[in-house]
C-alpha cells in the first residue's frame, strides 16, 4: 500500500508538472494572440507597424463608417443614407428634401395629428450612400426594401457612432521589409474609408500619433499608440444609444435614463392640453423641478412653489410617468412619455391630454453674468420677432450690439436706433432680457430667456404670443464660402429669372425690378430703368444648424414684401443665384432665382 502510494504521487507530480507546463503554453499563446491584435512591430525609429486585417484598424473602419440612421424616417434603414436632394409625398403633400433640416418638416406632419396613418412615399429614381460611401442608384421601392433588409438594426451594426476622429491624421504606407513607402493625410471619414478599401488585408500602415477623437458628447480624447487608440473606441462604442431604429420620436430609452434625465436640470411647460381643452395660458412656462426622493416643485409665474409627488414605470405601452398634485388638477394623471429629444419632452395619454415640457438648464437659477457676455462678444441678428401673435417682418434681419454700460443699439445698415438693456432674473429664477428702445417698440420688452445655445437666442414671454429669435454673427468668423458669395451678389445689378410658392409661378410680378446687393447690408430694388428704389437690408450668415441662410429684408408691403424672408442658400454661380424657403405653417416651398442682368 505505501509502494502503491508512493506511485500515486509520482505520476501525480508528473502530471501537475506537465499541466503547468501546459498552463505555460497556453498563457504564451494568448498573450501572442492578444499582441498579434495590434501588429506591433518595432522599427528603428519606435513606429507601431499595423496590419490592415488587425482589430486596430478594423475599429478605425468602423469609426469612420457612414452613418444612415439620420434618416431612417425616410428610408427605414440605418446601413445608408439617401443623398440629397430627393422628393418625398408626405400625407399627400409633395417635398423637397435638401438637408438634414428638412427631415423635421416631415416628423412636424407627422406629428401633427398624435394618432393617424401617416404615409410617405419615395420619389424614385434616388442614390443611396452605404456605409461603405458607396453611391448606389435605386428605381424602385422594391429594390430599396431588398437593400434595407440586410441592414442590422438596433445598434448591433459594425458601424461606431459614440466616438469620432478629429481630423486631419496622418497614415504612413509599408513594404513587407517594413521599409516606409508613402504618407497619406486623411481629411474626414469618407476619405478613411476609402484609404482602407484601397488595402489589401496584409498590407502593413502605421499612424501619426498624437490622435484626437471626440465622444459624443463633445468630450476629446488624445491617444498616443495602437493599443491606445484600440482601447478608447472600444470602450466608448458602447456608451451612447446610436438610435438604429425607425422610431422618428426617439423613445427608444430606459427607465433609468428617464428617471435620470428628469432630475438633471429644471423643466419649462411649454404646452398643456387636458380633456381636449389647451390650458397654455394658465400654464405656458411654469417651472418643474424633479427631485430624487420623489417630490416634485413646480413655480408658477408670480414664483409660487406647488409640491407634489412623481414616480415612473414600465408598461406594455412603454415608461409611464405618474404625477400627482392637491392642486395642480390638470397635471395629476399617470402619463405616456410619448418623445424624448432635443432637450423636449412630451407626455400623452388618451383623452386628448397633453404635456410639453423643455430643458431649462442654462435659462434658470443661471448666473446673468453669463448671458451678458455671451450677448457682448458679437453682434446678434434678428431672425424672428413676434409681437401678440404678429411676426414683424420689417425687422428680419436688422442687427442688435449689446454694448458696455446697458447701451444697445439696432441698425439695418444705414439706420441706427439706440436704447439701453439688461439681464435680471424673475420670480421663477428665468434670466430675462430687458430691452427699451423708444424708436423701435417693437423689441422694448422684458424677454424671459427660453432657449440658449452657443450661437442663436430665443426669448419668449409667458402667457403671450410674444418672441424673439437671435443669431449670432461675429466679425471674422465668416467661413470661406461667406465672403466669397457676398462678392459675386455685389458684383452688378441682379433681375428675378424665377420666383414660385409650391406650384404657383409668380415671376412675372418682379420682372420690372432690379435687384442691388450693396455695402453695409443695403438692399435696393429699383422699378424699371428710372423709378423710384426701395431700400432694405440684406447678409449672409451660417445657421446654428451649419445651413447658410440669405436675409432679404423689403418690408412687408406687397409684392416686394414676398421676399423677405430669412431664405436656404442652394447654389450660386457668377450669374445666378437660388433661394428657398418652406413655409412654418402648410410645408409650401418658395423659390427664388436671381439673374445677373
Amino acid at each position: 500500500m505505501v509502494i502503491r502510494t508512493k506511485k500515486i504521487q509520482i505520476v501525480m507530480k508528473k502530471f501537475l508538472n506537465y499541466s503547468f507546463y501546459l498552463s505555460l503554453l497556453v498563457l504564451a499563446l494568448t498573450f501572442t494572440s492578444c499582441q498579434d491584435e495590434f501588429e506591433q512591430l518595432p522599427e528603428e525609429d519606435g513606429q507601431e507597424v499595423i496590419v490592415a486585417s488587425s482589430v486596430t484598424a478594423k475599429l478605425m473602419e468602423r469609426t469612420s463608417s457612414n452613418d444612415g440612421s439620420y434618416d431612417n424616417i425616410v428610408d427605414r434603414a440605418s446601413c445608408f443614407a439617401i443623398n440629397f436632394p430627393y422628393t418625398v409625398n408626405v400625407n399627400g403633400l409633395e417635398i423637397t428634401i435638401d438637408s438634414k433640416e428638412d427631415l423635421h418638416l416631415i416628423e412636424k406632419i407627422f406629428d401633427e395629428f398624435e394618432i393617424d396613418d401617416d404615409i410617405l412615399e419615395i420619389i424614385f429614381p434616388i442614390v443611396i450612400t452605404t456605409a461603405d460611401y458607396t453611391e448606389i442608384e435605386i428605381n424602385s421601392k422594391d429594390d430599396l426594401r431588398a437593400i434595407a433588409e440586410k441592414c442590422i438594426e438596433g445598434g448591433d451594426d459594425d458601424d461606431i457612432e459614440c466616438i469620432d476622429f478629429v481630423y486631419p491624421i496622418t497614415l504612413y504606407t509599408f513594404d513587407v521589409n517594413n521599409q516606409e513607402t508613402g504618407s497619406v493625410v486623411i481629411e474626414g471619414d469618407r476619405h478613411l474609408r476609402h484609404f482602407f478599401a484601397g488595402l489589401d488585408e496584409n498590407d502593413l500602415i502605421s499612424i501619426d500619433f498624437p490622435v484626437t477623437l471626440k465622444l459624443y458628447d463633445g468630450t476629446k480624447i488624445t491617444v498616443h499608440s495602437n493599443a491606445e487608440l484600440a482601447m478608447t473606441i472600444e470602450d466608448a462604442k458602447e456608451m451612447c444609444d446610436e438610435d438604429d431604429d425607425n422610431d422618428h420620436n426617439d423613445d427608444d430609452f430606459t427607465k433609468e435614463r428617464l428617471d435620470n434625465y428628469l432630475v438633471e436640470c429644471p423643466w419649462l411647460i411649454h404646452e398643456v392640453e387636458r380633456d381636449t381643452q389647451l390650458q397654455n395660458d394658465q400654464y405656458f412656462e411654469y417651472v418643474m423641478n424633479f427631485m430624487e426622493d420623489g417630490n416634485v416643485k413646480v413655480k408658477d409665474r408670480q414664483g409660487n412653489s406647488l409640491m407634489g409627488t412623481w414616480s415612473t414605470r414600465v408598461s406594455d405601452r412603454g415608461i409611464l410617468l405618474k404625477l400627482e398634485f392637491d392642486v395642480l388638477v390638470d397635471f395629476t394623471l399617470e402619463w405616456i412619455v410619448y418623445e424624448i429629444g432635443e432637450g423636449r419632452i412630451k407626455l400623452y395619454a388618451e383623452g386628448g391630454n397633453r404635456i410639453i415640457m423643455q430643458r431649462g438648464c442654462d435659462i434658470i437659477n443661471d448666473d446673468p453674468t453669463t448671458l451678458r457676455e455671451i450677448l457682448k462678444e458679437c453682434s446678434w441678428i434678428i431672425k424672428k420677432v413676434k409681437v401678440d401673435g404678429e411676426e414683424i417682418k420689417r425687422l428680419l434681419g436688422f442687427e442688435f450690439k449689446f454694448m458696455p454700460e446697458g447701451v444697445i443699439t439696432l441698425s439695418s445698415g444705414d439706420v441706427v436706433s439706440e436704447g439701453s438693456w439688461e439681464i435680471t432674473t424673475n420670480e421663477q429664477g428665468r434670466l430675462v432680457m430687458a430691452i427699451t428702445m423708444g424708436q423701435e417698440p417693437g423689441v422694448s420688452f422684458e424677454w424671459p430667456l427660453s432657449d440658449l445655445r452657443h450661437d442663436r437666442l430665443r426669448f419668449e414671454i409667458p402667457g403671450t404670443d410674444y418672441e424673439l429669435i437671435l443669431q449670432r454673427d461675429c466679425e471674422g468668423n465668416d467661413d470661406g464660402d461667406v465672403p466669397e458669395i457676398r462678392n459675386v451678389m455685389m458684383a452688378g445689378d441682379w433681375m428675378v429669372a424665377h420666383y414660385s410658392e409650391g406650384d404657383i409661378d409668380q415671376t412675372d410680378v418682379f420682372a420690372a425690378y432690379t435687384f442691388g446687393f450693396g455695402a453695409e447690408h443695403v438692399l435696393s430694388a429699383t422699378l424699371g430703368e428710372t423709378g423710384p428704389a426701395l431700400l432694405g437690408s440684406w447678409r449672409i450668415l451660417r445657421n446654428s444648424d451649419g445651413h447658410l441662410k440669405v436675409y432679404l429684408n423689403l418690408g412687408d408691403q406687397d409684392p416686394l414684401g414676398e421676399l423677405t424672408d430669412d431664405w436656404k442658400f442652394v447654389s450660386i454661380t457668377a450669374d445666378r443665384i437660388e433661394l428657398k424657403d418652406i413655409s412654418g405653417g402648410d410645408g409650401t416651398i418658395s423659390t427664388l432665382v436671381f439673374e445677373k442682368k
